[in-house]
């Protein structure tokens, strides 16, 4: 079954130089007289030993690889010489020149051609062979290049050479902007004088370049004429361009043969050209170049050389490497397959379809096919491969992949497309909803599986990135839209040959994972095995069961109580979820390194090593095992219980959070004994047949390896085996989500945030609400100063003094006029419904459990305020707008004087927004039933039958100002408001894993902000993120504009009118997906660059603009890129620095364009050779690292003092990415780093989503720099602080401290939050400990906390007695762990404590240990 394999051929490579011969009419050589390098002398090869490393390249430590007798070989598989120039691939076109050895007075032919893969280069090199040897009149000299390699300035000035001198130029599938504006810029010039210029499915700018006598694509879609008619309607109607030419293909021939003009003539050769191309074979290619040349070279005409027609194999079908021919119907496959000698199969044997290219099994380079085709079989599982000719693989899938005798069933276990690309469509365009209603209809796991096409193997092997950033996006980021799963490498590529070939070890967990899912279907229910994983992180007692904004046991008992319902074994079930916790825990307050856990299985240390093939390559980390982590010093111990067929173990953690040295480093450490020693059981022992990671998140997708593209070296592809993995994330975090999938292999089950409310008002804020309404009641009256006095004073007492503009003292309070107290009394008001409107989830949701309608109403009311012109069919206007044009006001205008403190448009915000509740809360109570949910509502079904119904927006809107809002653009709303309700309150997160449980197709949604995109609902989906090439949007660049605008503005006002010079920043992945690169678009904004799309809609070109357009300096940056960004990103990364050096490289003053000011003094003080490397401004963790450590060492209070949380923060952030040096990665330089901190003024971040600030994750202060910069500084001067919220339509920016104010005020200090979150008991407890340690994080980071936030936590928590007595019970070591914090608060001189406040910590920490230790 690996005939394939055996294919490699090498390319003739004589040396002997070309006649130099003029091309003039009648001559019978083509050569051109320019004199080119001889080509470098390629000494021959093993032919033998290459074969078998073709089968045989070592990925990895898993599995062991056969060994040759005669000592080991080692090929390299780059070629000789290359040298690796900061490009992803260092491979070199002279390797596809192909010569004749004698051109022996024969027309010498030159032939160009660049091609997007390299699967042609067999084909065309075996053809020229032939033609060189037994040709008598025409000899040709080819070359080729890689697309990717024109990306190199030798390679291109080498191709330009190349195109200068050759007759003829063949590209086909340029679908990469960038590159495409190469191959335009070399082939123009040389156009007139070429012979022919043949280039099939491009991008339209290098199709206008085709010329075959008279026919021309240089008008494309604007002359008359048959192709360009198409073209032109094929871009009007976006249409999948090659599809649609495909099928021209097919039938243009016919009609073109009977007309007699030259036109239709020329036409007829470049379809018949395409057809050769696709056909693809030698013999095809050995036509095409024989046709062309006599019909277009002038010493070749009339030269009558006898060529075939194209042999063109189906455009669908089935292959088989043993099979006697390709199959087109199924039964006769199948047919021949069941009647096979040489292999028999059980009867209830899995049945994988594999999807591939038709052009890969066209030009021989099948070999990766086979091996897959050998690795299924030789464990047992049938194969039914199938190819499509185009880029619509869905049509071999309804053809092949059913029951042949019509029942409808489907016929495979399982689907492997080993194609890379989307289901429907190729480089250029994809149709995702196609796809997946192919996908669903089938109904089985869909793997998109890629061989490499940018890089060699070796290339691979040694990139830290893994996978080709382009190659991602095409190959990983797009079918991930279809939902495809496990983008697992399983073949690489030869450089001289450019043949694919199997990677082994690849294949085998490619095989064997691909096996494991379409047993889910064979098994049944009582018998399946389930590893249910849940994380302890930090490393502390009470901390079993983390998982954002998810009860995880009342999930896990809800969970496992439905499996049971479906007959899966699980064994005595506790009756609750706290006695669930008691049985996995021995006591529920367990520490995670201690006895206290329950402990399910002991590994000896000789099985461990045994079943763990890569444990030796943990030593060098972590010693010998068992080493001291999960271990009793003997053993390694696996903590869990088991019930029935249920595991519940607990996933050790990194290990390394409390050790600060270990921090220090800047690449992450290997997982340790006790780490491998958990999944090795899960899978080795336990034998689970799928494990379910519980909530985000996890370690082990962020364990050490490459970016994408696990090779067997890679930390997350070892751990997780060969068993399906399947992932609860929260559907608002698709950027981790998508990490999960990438690394480890997820497929994720999205799952809803807790039902958002409205903060509201509590206390002294309460009081303040009383007050300004007695105000506005009596404003004119002679009480008004006295009204304006108290709220003044209890606005102090409530610690807004600095979030409003309050008079000094009391004489100035006396002194002001009636305007005066309305901006003042307004600026409070505006504060205090900033406060009360803010959402946030109460509570944490628990899988399976769905929101009641009216616990949807705050969430659809933040949905309604926002207007969405893009929305189809119709564009929805948002309530606020439609209630301001009621009044005849622009709601615009409304915000920009409320935020000014502008007291009657503040009262005129508050009176839109009560409107918009009532209109929200009305309609969803018309839609309610009496259990809560939606239903038949009983009031609204009387009243309609006694004829006393009114219409809910009508009933909310009676009486107000806003009774005459437009009814149609309110009714549009409220249609898209109730499909948003039915969205919110299904309930698919079960039976999602349920589904997959059985071994069927998860379906996929987008992840990211419900407010901002509903189509995120209803959760239970396989999580994606976006099209990474496809941001920013325009509507993104707009909304970023006005931020970039604000931010400058604010801080000009704070500095005296002068612009900052420098902004330091952080670009967050899940951010980006959820604003379509608002803040990517920001950094744009920023330096004055504009990013702009490509002919196919991808970002991937930018434009300055003027200094004029920005009406400001161009201002420089620090982008600090988090770890999943850049995994995610690496494109926007890589356009972000180009758009940095070219403002660097704009001839502007110094004063107007501070990246070039920085940059030019930065180049002289370092050294630098260029302006180039100077303006390296966009960095990150290197390779593989995530976050600065930073939120670790203060999580586990590892940390000396802040000097040591800035060295990690500088260690492990300032790994530069270069566009110059794009194939590199991340590129440590820290000297560059430092240099532009050094510059900062301002420190800045985003928060876009309602259920994610400040305090709710460590991920922001990890990541804050403004201590830091303040330290590097020559004045020592602390850089100002902002944060940009856009989590509503009236986007702000504030100050980080007004921002931490608000978080503290509408969670930490909320009752309505935290008696949410104790709601949730033993969980809840933790969160509110979170919050805390996370808020003295931003102390360590930013000196922004006020001293009054610790004090009131201090008073809520701490100081009642009641209060403090409901934490110790709950969760008793999350309550120590609060102590604990406020202690060390205290201690670092963050929290200015009185006496006493401290003196009764001390006696509650003393009293909580009691409590732990079981002293009464």
């Amino acid at each position: 079954t690996l005939e394939g394999l055996s294919r490699i051929g090498t390319a003739s490579m004589n040396t002997l130089p070309a006649m130099n011969i003029g091309k003039q009419t009648g001559s019978i050589q083509a050569g051109k007289t320019v004199q080119t390098a001889a080509p470098r002398i390629v000494a021959p090869r093993n032919i033998q030993a290459r074969q078998q490393v073709s089968c045989n390249v070592a990925t990895g430590p898993r599995p062991q690889l056969a060994t040759f007798k005669k000592g080991a070989v080692s090929v390299d598989l780059r070629d000789e010489g290359s040298e690796t120039s900061g490009g992803f691939t260092s491979t070199n076109p002279e390797s596809r020149r192909v010569k004749p050895n004698d051109v022996g007075g024969r027309v010498l032919v030159k032939v160009v051609y660049v091609v997007l893969e390299a699967q042609y280069q067999s084909a065309v090199s075996g053809a020229v062979n032939a033609i060189n040897k037994s040709n008598k009149k025409v000899c040709f000299e080819v070359v080729g290049y890689l697309l990717e390699e024109l990306r190199d300035a030798k390679n291109f000035e080498a191709f330009k050479k190349d195109v200068a001198v050759s007759n003829i130029f063949i590209g086909s599938l340029i679908f990469i902007e960038e590159l495409a504006e190469k191959i335009v810029e070399g082939v123009t010039p040389c156009r007139d004088s070429l012979d022919a210029c043949l280039v099939f499915p491009s991008m339209p700018a290098v199709m206008k370049l085709n010329k075959l006598g008279t026919f021309s694509m240089a008008q494309l879609g604007q002359s008359k004429s048959l192709i360009g008619d198409f073209i032109k309607s094929a871009r009007k109607n976006n249409d999948n361009f090659e599809e649609g030419l495909l099928k021209l293909v097919r039938t243009l021939p016919k009609i073109l043969k009977f007309l007699p003009s030259d036109k239709a003539q020329d036409a007829r050769i470049f379809v018949q050209s395409l057809q050769y191309w696709l056909g693809g074979s030698q013999e095809n290619v050995q036509n095409l170049l024989l046709s062309v040349a006599e019909a277009y070279v002038p010493a070749l005409k009339g030269s009558n050389f006898a060529t075939e027609e194209p042999t063109l194999p189906p455009d669908v079908g089935i292959w088989h490497p043993l099979a006697p021919c390709m199959y087109e119907d199924i039964k006769e496959y199948l047919n021949w397959y069941d009647t096979r000698r040489d292999m028999k199969f059980a009867p209830d044997a899995p049945v994988i379809g594999l999807v591939m290219q038709r052009s890969h099994l066209v030009t021989g380079d099948e070999g990766h096919y086979s091996g897959v085709v050998a690795g299924m079989e030789a464990r047992g599982a049938k194969v039914i491969p199938v190819f499509a000719g185009a880029l619509d693989f869905s049509s071999p899938v309804k053809k092949y992949f059913y029951d042949p005798m019509g029942s409808g069933k489907t016929s495979v276990d399982c689907v492997v497309s080993l194609t890379g690309f989307a289901l429907v469509g190729g480089p250029a365009r994809q149709d995702a909803p196609k796809a997946i209603t192919a996908l669903k209809e089938l109904d089985v796991p869909y793997m998109v599986s890629l061989p490499l096409v940018f890089q060699t193997t070796e290339e691979w092997l040694e990139s830290d990135l893994g996978v080709h950033p382009v190659q991602v996006a095409l190959q990983v980021a797009l079918p991930e839209l279809d939902g495809g799963i496990e983008p697992i490498v399983f073949a690489g590529r030869d450089s001289n040959t450019g043949k694919s070939h199997s990677l082994p070890d690849r294949i085998s967990s490619l095989c064997g994972r691909a096996i494991n899912w379409a047993k889910l279907r064979k098994k049944a229910n009582a018998q399946k095995k389930l590893a249910v994983t849940v994380f302890s992180f930090p490393p502390d007692k009470g901390n079993v069961g983390t998982a954002a904004y998810l009860n995880v046991f009342g999930s896990i008992h809800k969970v496992l109580r439905d499996l049971q319902k479906q007959g899966y074994d699980v064994g005595p079930l506790p009756s609750n979820s706290d006695q669930l916790i008691q049985s996995v825990l021995t006591s529920k307050d367990a520490k995670f390194n201690s006895s206290d856990l329950n402990v399910a299985y002991r590994m000896k240390v000789d099985e461990y090593q045994r079943l763990c093939e890569y444990s030796e390559a943990l030593e060098e980390n972590w010693g010998k095992p068992p080493g001291n982590l999960n271990s009793n010093g003997q053993e390694l111990l696996i903590y869990g219980k088991q019930f029935g067929n249920v595991f519940i173990g607990v996933q050790p953690t990194f290990g390394y959070e409390g050790d600060p040295m270990r921090l220090l480093f800047s690449r992450s450490a290997s997982p340790h004994h006790g780490f491998a020693a958990y999944y090795t059981y899960v899978e080795k022992v336990f034998k689970a047949d799928a494990v379910l990671h519980f909530g985000t998140h996890g370690s082990l997708e962020f364990m050490p390896g490459k970016q994408v593209g696990m090779s067997g070296g890679c930390f997350p592809d070892s751990l997780i085996g060969s068993i399906p993995n399947l992932y609860y994330y929260a559907a608002n975090n698709p950027s981790e989500a998508t990490i999960a999938k990438r690394r480890s292999y997820a497929n994720t089950i999205s799952y809803l945030t807790p039902p958002a409310e409205n903060a509201g008002l509590y206390k002294g804020l309460k009081e303040l609400q009383e007050l300004i309404s007695s105000y506005q009641g009596m404003r004119e009256s002679g009480r008004a100063e006295q009204i304006c006095l108290t709220i003044v004073e209890t606005a102090r007492s409530c610690n807004l003094d600095k979030d409003c503009n309050l008079p000094a003292d009391e004489a100035a309070a006396k002194a002001l006029n009636m305007e005066e107290r309305d901006m003042v009394v307004g600026g409070v008001y505006r504060k205090l419904m900033e406060i009360e409107s803010r959402l946030l989830p109460c509570g944490l949701h628990i899988i399976g459990v769905m929101p009641s309608a009216e616990e949807a109403v705050a969430t659809l009311v933040n949905i309604a305020e926002i207007d969405r012109p893009d929305q189809q069919p119709t564009a929805i206007k948002g309530l606020p707008g439609i209630m301001a044009r009621s009044i005849g006001r622009d709601m615009e205008q409304i915000y920009r004087d409320a935020n000014r403190g502008v007291l009657a448009d503040v009262e005129l915000l508050q009176s839109i927004t009560e409107a918009c509740r009532d209109c929200v809360g009305e309609f969803v109570k018309d839609r309610t039933g009496l259990d809560g949910r939606i239903g038949q509502s009983l009031l609204t079904t009387l009243s309609k039958w006694t004829g006393f119904y009114e219409d809910p927006l009508q009933r909310a809107l009676r009486g107000t100002k806003f009774s005459t809002a437009s009814r149609a653009d309110l009714l549009d709303t409220f249609k898209y408001i109730e499909f948003c309700l039915e969205q919110i309150v299904k309930e698919n997160e079960v039976g999602a894993l349920i589904h997959a449980l059985e071994g069927k197709y998860v379906e996929p949604g987008p992840g990211g902000d419900p407010i901002r995109n509903p189509l995120v609902l209803p959760t239970g989906k396989n999580i994606h993120a976006l099209d990474p090439q496809s941001i920013p949007t325009q509507a993104a660049l707009k909304s970023a504009l006005i931020v970039v605008d604000r931010l400058i503005e604010r801080q000009r006002r704070e500095a005296g009118g002068k612009y900052p010079e420098t902004i330091a920043l952080v670009l967050w992945g899940t951010d980006n997906i959820k604003t379509y690169g608002e803040s990517l678009a920001q950094v744009m904004m920023m330096v004055g660059i504009k990013p702009v799309p490509d002919a196919l809609g991808r970002v991937n070109k930018l434009e300055v603009m003027s200094l004029e357009e920005l009406g400001r300096p161009r201002i420089d940056v620090v982008v600090n890129c988090s770890g999943v960004f850049r995994d995610l990103f690496v494109n926007q990364m890589l356009l972000l620095d180009r758009a940095v050096k070219m403002a660097a490289e704009l001839d502007e003053p110094d004063e107007m364009n501070f990246v070039r000011k920085h940059a030019k003094e930065q180049a002289k003080e370092m050294g630098l050779a260029s302006l180039r490397e100077a303006a390296v401004r966009i960095f990150s963790n290197s390779s593989g690292s995530y976050s600065s450590n930073v939120n670790l060492a203060v999580e586990n209070s590892s940390w000396s003092d802040e000097a040591q949380l800035q060295e990690m923060y500088l260690k492990r952030k300032s790994f530069a990415f270069n566009s110059d040096r794009p194939g590199v990665g991340g590129e440590e330089r820290r000297d560059i780093f430092e240099a532009s901190m050094k510059t900062v003024d301002v420190t800045f971040q985003n928060l876009d989503s309602s259920e994610i600030s400040l305090t709710d994750v460590s991920h922001y202060f990890d990541s804050d720099p403004t201590k830091l910069v303040a330290s590097l500084r020559a004045d020592g001067a602390m850089p100002a602080a902002y944060i940009a919220d856009t989590t509503t339509a009236n986007a702000q920016v504030r100050t980080l401290g007004e921002t931490v104010r608000l978080d503290a005020r509408t969670k930490l200090l909320n009752p309505k939050w935290y008696e949410g979150m104790m709601g949730s008991g033993y969980e809840g407890v933790r969160e509110i400990q979170k919050r805390l340690t996370n808020t003295m994080g931003w102390s360590a980071t930013s000196g922004q906390v006020d001293n009054w936030v610790y004090d009131e936590a201090n008073s809520t928590f701490i100081e009642d007695p009641d209060m403090a007595k409901r934490l110790m019970d709950a969760n008793p070591n999350s309550f120590r762990k609060l102590v604990a914090t406020f202690l060390e608060a205290n201690g670092r001189g963050y929290w200015d404590a009185k006496p006493e406040q401290l003196e009764k910590l001390r006696q509650l920490y003393t009293d909580v240990e009691d409590k732990i230790e079981g002293v009464e």
